[in-house]
């Protein structure tokens, strides 16, 4: 980014930020899966969180290489801090053996689709973007978005599915 106005400069690093924060989110959201499919190991539920893994692991390498390509790094600061707000977050999404309810996957799920709708957010607004900044115009933005909405809506499924359970009065 050297050869750059410092206007221009201030954008691309607000850019740079925004992309390497849906980065961090990426990083809790494999961090929480990894977690969830340890917890439903050898469950008809592990293949599900298996493969929305592979869909999000996915999406995060697009993302890390679209940074790269900008010619900026991955944060690792931000990183770390998404790393450590998994850990914190695992006395409220308690998905252990002893737990009475399946409320913790629900508020696992839950996060998962907030995380997803946020993904679904950023590509929608980098192909916007890419329209006046040509770095971004590399990558396929409908196509991106198309996958964010799919698996928005098998999360999304999963979610009312678990709701139902959860909230049952009876």
């Amino acid at each position: 980014m050297g050869g750059l106005n410092e206007q221009t400069q201030t954008l691309m690093e607000a850019l740079i930020d925004y992309l390497n924060d849906h980065l961090a989110g990426s990083v809790g959201a494999l961090e929480l899966l990894d977690r969830v499919i340890e917890t439903y190991e050898g469950k008809p539920l592990e293949k599900f969180f298996r493969d929305l893994r592979a869909d999000i692991d996915h999406d995060q390498k697009q993302l890390k290489e679209l940074i790269a390509k900008l010619g900026a790094q991955e944060s690792a600061v931000r990183k770390a801090g998404a790393w450590i707000a998994e850990k914190l977050s695992r006395p409220t999404i308690d998905l252990g053996e002893g737990s009475k309810t399946d409320l913790g996957l629900f508020l696992a799920l839950e996060a998962l689709v907030l995380g997803i709708t946020g993904k679904r957010s950023l590509w929608r607004a980098l192909q916007s973007a890419s329209r006046t900044v040509p770095e971004l115009a590399r990558l396929d933005y409908p196509g991106l978005e198309k996958r964010a909405i799919e698996q928005c809506e098998r999360v999304e499924a999963r979610r009312l599915e678990i709701a139902r359970a959860v909230f049952q009065t009876r």
